[in-house]
Order: C-alpha cells, then structure tokens, then sequence
C-alpha cells in the first residue's frame, strides 16, 4: 500500500476493511473473535475494538506464513469444542451466504476450504479436486504446469473443528519455495491422516483482496456498485446511481428518492418516502418519513429529523433534533438543539452553540417562527408560538407567545456615502501615481 496505516485499516465504504471482514464472520454469531495483527498491532486493536470491544487480539511478532499466524491464535481457543473459521482482514466482501454453505459442509467433510473460478488465475494457489474431493492446495510457487492450469483457486478462507485445526498446524513445515508455514497445508495433512476435504465455491467477486491502492479502489468500486443495486431493487429511487456514495452501513427505506452526487457517511438511517436532493452530505443522522433534505443540505452527527421535516439549501444540522413539520429552508446552521413541531426556522438563523470551551444547547417550542439572520446565543430558550424578529441577537429566553427584537437604532447620515466614496477614490489615485 505504500503507507503508514496498516493494510487492513484502509478504508472501503468509510469503513476500515479489517470491520468488514469483522461483520462478514459476525454474521455467523461466534463465541469467540480474536484477531492475528503484526504490522501496526496498537492500531490494528484500536479499530478492532471500536467494533467490538470483547475481540481478543494476538501478536503475530514474526510473520512466518498463514499457519504460524493461525497458531498465534489457537492457544485462545485450548477449551474451545467448536469449529474455527479463518477469514483475512483484506478480503472483505464473504458474503453471509457463503460462510453458511461452508457451515453446512463442516456438516460432512473435515476441512472445509473456500475456491473459486477464477477469470485469470495469475498467482493464486490451486486446488487439485477429485469430485466433490479436495486433494490438496498447490501454491502458484509450488505448482506444475497442470496444476497451474487449473481454475479453481484458493481464497485462503478454511474452516475445521478446533482439535483438528491445531493438530494439523502442528504439523505444518516450511519446506516450500517461500520458505514460510502455509496453512494452504492442512489439505494434504489431513487428506494423509485419512480425514475428509471439500471446496465451497464462491463467486470470484466475493474474494477479492486488497493489496494496493489501485485495488482498494477497485473494491471500493465494487461496493458501491452492490450497494447501489441493492438499493434499487429495495424500492429505492436513485436518479444518477453512480453519483450517489453510500457508507458501509446506510440504511435506506423503499420508496425514498436520492438525488444525485448524494454521499452517505456512516451511521445514517433513512427512512420510507423521505426525499434525498442533489449534493447532500449526511453521516450519523436519521431522516424520517417524509421529510425532505437538501439540495446542498448537510446533516451531522446527532441530526434526527422527523416526520416531514425539511432542511434545505446550505442548511447544517448537528446533534439536533428537529420535531415533525420544522422547516429550516435556507443557509442556517442548528446545532446542539431541539426544535418544536412546525417552527420556520429563517434563513441565516444561527445557532450560538458554542463559547470556545463549552457546547451549549437551544430549545425552540412549538410553532415559533425565528425570523432570518436571527443569533440564538445558547444556552438559551423560544416558548412556544413566540417570534423573533429579523436580524435579532437572543440572548435572554423569549416566553410562549412574546416578540422578541434585539437590535442597535438605526442611525442615517446624509450625504456621508458620497463623502466616503470620494475619499477613498482620491486615496487610491494617489496610491497609484
């Protein structure tokens, strides 16, 4: 990758891969989790514990091969009586239905390794079947001229009981011409001890690893493009579908609209029959029913919208809470508040939240109309049904039902325009000769 982050903490969907691949094994509903790290251990146990704090993370100090990182793992596991699944923090598209045919084929085989057909086998390892038999894995290294011309590839995902796992890593060797301990082995270990090997195959799709930039952006690519048909064939519209950017966990309810050149980061609910409009950025927010966001709208972390809610253009919504029929159409920041059902919120109103140490919040009741360019200095509370006028700076609360006008006199002084103008323009001659 040519980078400082460790590979599995690049990020597809907004998401380091490492979650993904996380999510995929989750989806199984494991008793254990533990992690094998090397480069960037500190940071690699950070991101897995962001996901889930009970994850146990091991140091791999020497990384020796695919077997010596799963013996990292296994002495975890001593009283474990289970079956062990081996996925890799760069190959993060398994999808749930395949972990669950592997599931099914522990039911009959031994071992159980995950292939596919691969459209250019290049370096992947083979796998040598007979039937519904797997023989052994072939390293590309290791591998013939016919084993090489095989297609049925090896995604290096095996699943086995945990005795049988740890027995035959036991034994694993690193005669071979990397010189390193393949877990890609364990075939023809077990095939030798008289146990049983199979293949569940995936599409090629599924496997894709990560190991550069160019390919990060390939699964970043393919993502989209799942999540994108995905979201159509839910009921969702999308009017440009390959402007629209979803994070790895949004969350959109048929018959919603997304507009184009829409970016979803994470965390972002949005629900049946809200409207999505052009150049919109949303991450942590939840849109309800209804409600329409954007064009040019950004919703923040904390922003919750109600039932037909609407936030228009170069509107910013943070850690808010917006109740049903609240409109905030135009160039208005709200943060750190709580907003009564059908309030107008005008345009250039700003939200005072902020002192440079503390966060402090503004409650607005119900069917209050906050006239434009209106600073609301927080902490600081709008009854029900009161107004503030225009270009007012509130920094007392305002009671149900009051008027609230904050402004300087305004003062007219005739002629001086003219004065200044000709002033300034004799300035500049002057500056210039």
């Amino acid at each position: 990758m040519d980078s400082d982050l460790p590979k599995v903490l690049h990020r597809i969907a907004q998401a380091p891969m490492l979650w993904h691949a996380l999510r995929a094994g989750y989806r199984l509903a494991p008793d254990h989790t533990i992690i094998v790290a090397g480069h960037g251990a500190d940071a690699v146990e950070a991101a897995a514990k962001d996901y889930d704090p009970d994850a146990h993370i091991v140091l791999q100090t020497e990384q020796l091969g695919t077997a010596h990182a799963v013996g990292q793992a296994l002495p975890l596991l001593e009283v474990f009586d289970g079956d062990v699944l081996v996925l890799y923090g760069d190959t993060p598209f398994i999808s749930e239905e395949t972990l669950h045919a592997m599931t099914e084929a522990r039911r009959t085989h031994d071992v159980v390794v995950l292939g596919f057909e691969a459209a250019d086998p290049a370096r992947y390892g083979r796998l040598v079947t007979e039937g519904d038999d797997l023989l052994k894995i072939v390293e590309y290294k290791d591998a013939t001229d016919d084993e090489r011309a095989i297609t049925l590839c090896n995604s290096g995902v095996v699943s086995a009981d945990r005795a049988t796992l740890a027995a035959l890593v036991a034994e694993v060797g690193n005669g071979n011409a990397s010189g390193e301990f393949y877990l890609t082995d364990i075939v023809g270990l077990a095939r030798a001890r008289g146990l049983t090997a199979t293949v569940v195959r995936c599409p090629e799709a599924e496997t894709l690893g990560v190991n550069s930039r160019m390919d990060l952006a390939q699964a970043e690519a393919a993502f989209q493009a799942y999540m994108r048909a995905q979201a159509m064939a839910e009921g969702v519209t999308l009017a440009a579908p390959e402007t629209v950017f979803f994070a790895w966990d949004t969350v959109i309810g048929r018959d919603a609209e997304v507009e184009q050149n829409v970016v979803f980061g994470p965390g972002v609910t949005v629900e049946t029959g809200a409207r999505i409009r052009a150049f919109s950025h949303l991450e942590g927010a939840h849109v309800s029913r209804g409600a329409i966001v954007g064009p040019y709208a950004r919703l923040r972390p904390g922003a919750e919208l109600a039932e037909d809610v609407h936030v228009g253009n170069f509107v910013e919504v943070k850690n808010a809470v917006l109740h049903e029929g609240v409109k905030a159409n135009h160039l208005t920041y709200i943060g750190d508040a709580e907003i009564g059902e059908k309030t107008n919120i005008g345009a250039g109103t700003i939200t005072c939240n902020y002192d440079g140490v503390f966060k402090h919040r503004t409650v607005i009741g119900k069917n209050a109309f906050i006239g434009s360019d209106t600073m609301l200095v927080a902490p600081v509370t709008v009854g029900d049904g009161a107004m503030t006028a225009s270009g007012s700076t509130i920094t007392k609360d305002v009671p149900a039902g009051a008027m609230a006008i904050e402004r300087a006199e305004m003062t007219i002084k005739e002629g001086f325009a003219t004065k200044l103008f000709n002033m300034l323009k004799a300035r500049k001659a002057r500056q210039q000769n």
